[in-house]
């Protein structure tokens, strides 16, 4: 009798939509989308943080809202757009929030940072001129430990400004 240690891993092929592009991937069924992406898609920009849904580290874009990587299952993601951080700018070409980022020195360790500029993301894509009121809500799912937070809300009402010129 197998014990539950040498039971056979159930696995699913899924097709997953990421950052624009296509991938089978061959996932088994208790993987997370923190897990997939970052171990069989090699995205590691989306952060390890508590795995619990708390820190918002994990923080990828599903069809353009914010969602915690560490509670979601790719089985249930077949058919949506997913966005990590990898899929926000380049090297050559930063998106005005990571810019604003770097010029405003809101990235100090840099945990927190991918799961920060996918919600400001998000909030930005819904509204493009929001008050600091509304950043600081938006942002709130996603905790810093090294800011304080005022650089960042900063940073996003920077690329909102340059976004709206």
């Amino acid at each position: 009798m197998l014990n539950e240690l040498q039971r056979p891993v159930h696995r699913e092929v899924l097709l997953l939509r990421v950052n624009g592009e296509e991938h089978q991937v061959l996932v088994p069924v208790h993987a997370t989308l923190l897990e997939v992406l970052r171990e069989q898609l090699g995205l590691t920009g989306t952060k390890h943080g508590c795995e619990l849904g708390e820190c918002g580290t994990c923080t990828v874009l599903v069809d353009g809202r914010p969602q915690l990587s560490c509670l979601l299952l790719p089985v249930q993601l077949e058919g949506h757009e997913i966005t990590t951080v990898e899929g926000l700018g380049s090297p050559a070409h930063l998106h005005p929030l990571q810019q604003a980022f770097l010029e405003l020195g809101a990235v100090q360790c840099g945990y927190c940072t991918p799961g920060m500029l996918l919600a400001a993301k998000a909030l930005l894509d819904r509204n493009p001129k929001p008050g600091r009121r509304q950043i600081e809500e938006a942002l709130a799912g996603n905790l810093c430990r090294c800011t304080g937070y005022a650089t960042i809300v900063d940073a996003v009402e920077l690329a909102a400004r340059r976004m709206g010129a």
